[in-house]
């Protein structure tokens, strides 16, 4: 693959992903700010411009930034990520006929990416903040 062909590729990407994080802010089910940073990563491999352009959007750019200098996802998002998944599990379960070993493989991937989300702190430190 050319460096062109793999620079177009990854722009395509980040725009498939900075559309999938826009539809999220109107979209509960959605989460914006995990599409986003799959879109800014993108950017950074094809587009400087673009790049800039996301992570000092007055929209996007907060929560990047956050996330970027002090690892923060924001409590409402913990809440949203742990909800969606709660819920999407209990309907697995409950209308699905998915044998034990997925059910039991999903609840496992799931209870590592809550780990995960619940790991980080929900709002920067005190001495970061100045």
């Amino acid at each position: 693959m050319t460096d062109q062909t793999k620079k177009f590729m990854l722009l395509m990407i980040g725009w498939f992903f900075v559309i999938l994080g826009a539809i999220g802010l109107f979209l509960p089910v959605l989460p914006t700010t995990p599409f986003l940073l799959i879109a800014l990563w993108a950017f950074s491999q094809s587009s400087e411009r673009f790049h800039y352009w996301l992570y000092n959007h007055r929209t996007f750019g907060p929560p990047l930034q956050e996330w970027s200098k002090y690892g923060v996802i924001p409590l409402r998002a913990k809440i949203m990520a742990i909800a969606t998944m709660t819920v999407s599990a209990t309907l697995v379960i409950s209308f699905s006929s998915t044998p034990w070993y997925g059910l039991a493989a999903m609840i496992i991937l799931m209870l590592i990416g809550a780990g995960f989300i619940l790991s980080r702190p929900s709002r920067r430190k005190e001495k970061d903040s100045a």
